[in-house]
C-alpha cells in the first residue's frame, strides 16, 4: 500500500474510504479511527491523536492511526464491527449500549474493548430566546411544532439527544426534527431555518462558538437542574453536572449549568496487544502535545483514564495502566 496516501487520510476522508483499506492497513499496523462530523470535537481530537502517533510513534514502530470523519458513535460501532475501522471514539452512553446490546444498538458488541476515557462530552441544547421561559431543559416543550436539529441521522448525537430528552419528559414526536451535523446546524440556526440544536461536544465546541458569535444575543444554552440530572441518570450513572464559565463563548455573559458524559476511545479486540500498548503509552506520555492541538484534551489525565469505561479494557491498554500503578476493577478485565 502507498504509505503517503494513507497518511494523508489523517486529515479526514470520507468513511467509505476505510472499506477498501481496512484489511491491508490493519495487517501493516496502520489503523483507521472513526470520529464524527467535522464541526464537533470528536474529529479534531481524533486528528490530534493521529498526528501525535504519526510524529511520536510511527518513525520508530511503523504504527499509524488515520482519523476519518463519520456520523459519530453509532456509525463507528458499525464500522468497527465490520472491520472497516479498528478504532473509534464513542460516547459513554453508546459504549454502554454496545456492550449490553440495549437501546438503539441492535446487538451486543463483544468484539470491542475500551482503550481510554478521553474527555467529557458536554451537552449543549442551544435554542432561540423566543422559546425560553425557565432557562432549563424543560423549555424544550416550547419547541413543539418548531424545528430542532437532533444531529446527523444514526449518530451518537441523535441517540444521546433522544435519550436525554426522553428522560426529562420531552415528546420529540411533537417537534419538527432536522438531522444535521454540527456545522450545518449552526448554519441553519443563523439562517433562521431551525429554532434549536443539539451539540454534545468538548468545550469549546466550534459549532456553538459560531452560533454565539453570530446570534449571541438571541440564543440560550439550556441549564439542567439537579432533579433533571437525576432523571437523565435513571438508567446509567454516566452524566455529571458541568459548568461552562461565562465568556467561554462569544457574547456569553453568564455561566451555563449543563451536564456531561464521558467520551471513550475503543478498539476492536483483535488489534495487536503490542500496538494498543504503544498507542496508549504514547498518548499519556505526550498529553501536552495533544493539549496544544485541541483544548478538550486538557481534561485528560492518567488518573482518570479508566473512569466510567463501559466495556472491558483492551489487553494492551490494561498492560500500560498496570505498569503505571492503576488499580483495574474486575469488570474492566477482558476474559
Amino acid at each position: 500500500m502507498n504509505r503517503n496516501r494513507l497518511c494523508k487520510s489523517a486529515l479526514g476522508v470520507v468513511a467509505a474510504a476505510a472499506v477498501s483499506l481496512s484489511a491491508s492497513v490493519q495487517a501493516e499496523g496502520n489503523y483507521v479511527m472513526g470520529t464524527a462530523t467535522t464541526g464537533g470535537t470528536y474529529y479534531p481530537v481524533g486528528v490530534a491523536i493521529s498526528t501525535l502517533i504519526k510524529v511520536k510513534l510511527e518513525p520508530q514502530t511503523n504504527i499509524s492511526v488515520s482519523a476519518i470523519s463519520s456520523a459519530g458513535s453509532g456509525e463507528n460501532l458499525k464500522l468497527m464491527d465490520e472491520g472497516q475501522i479498528q478504532f473509534g471514539i464513542l460516547q459513554g452512553l453508546y459504549g454502554a449500549y454496545a456492550w449490553n446490546g440495549t437501546g438503539p444498538v441492535p446487538q451486543a458488541y463483544k468484539n470491542l474493548r475500551s482503550v481510554s476515557m478521553l474527555w467529557q462530552n458536554v451537552e449543549h441544547f442551544v435554542v432561540r430566546n423566543s422559546v425560553v421561559d425557565t432557562g432549563t431543559i424543560s423549555d424544550m416543550t416550547n419547541l413543539y411544532d418548531e424545528s430542532f436539529s437532533i444531529g446527523a441521522r444514526n449518530s451518537g448525537t441523535e441517540g444521546s439527544g433522544r435519550f436525554i430528552l426522553g428522560k426529562v419528559g420531552i415528546d420529540l414526536e411533537q417537534v419538527d426534527i432536522a438531522y444535521l451535523g454540527y456545522g450545518p446546524s449552526a448554519d441553519a440556526m443563523q439562517n433562521g431555518n431551525i429554532d434549536g440544536m443539539n451539540i454534545p461536544a468538548g468545550v469549546p465546541a466550534s459549532a456553538v462558538t459560531r452560533a454565539y458569535a453570530n446570534l449571541g444575543d438571541d440564543i440560550t444554552t439550556l441549564d439542567f437542574t439537579a432533579e433533571q440530572l437525576a432523571q437523565v441518570n435513571s438508567d446509567f450513572e454516566l452524566w455529571t453536572p458541568y459548568t461552562i464559565p461565562a465568556g467561554t463563548y462569544p457574547n456569553q455573559d453568564k455561566d451555563i449549568n449543563t451536564i456531561a458524559q464521558p467520551n471513550i476511545m475503543a478498539a476492536r479486540a483483535d488489534v495487536s496487544e503490542e500496538d494498543v500498548y504503544q498507542i496508549t503509552k504514547t498518548i499519556y506520555a505526550n498529553l501536552p502535545f495533544l493539549n496544544n492541538i485541541h483544548p478538550a484534551t486538557k481534561a485528560m489525565a492518567l488518573e482518570k483514564a479508566i473512569a466510567g469505561l463501559p466495556m472491558p479494557l483492551h489487553p494492551g491498554a490494561a498492560r500500560f495502566y498496570r505498569e503505571q500503578g492503576l488499580d483495574i476493577p474486575e469488570r474492566l478485565i477482558a476474559e
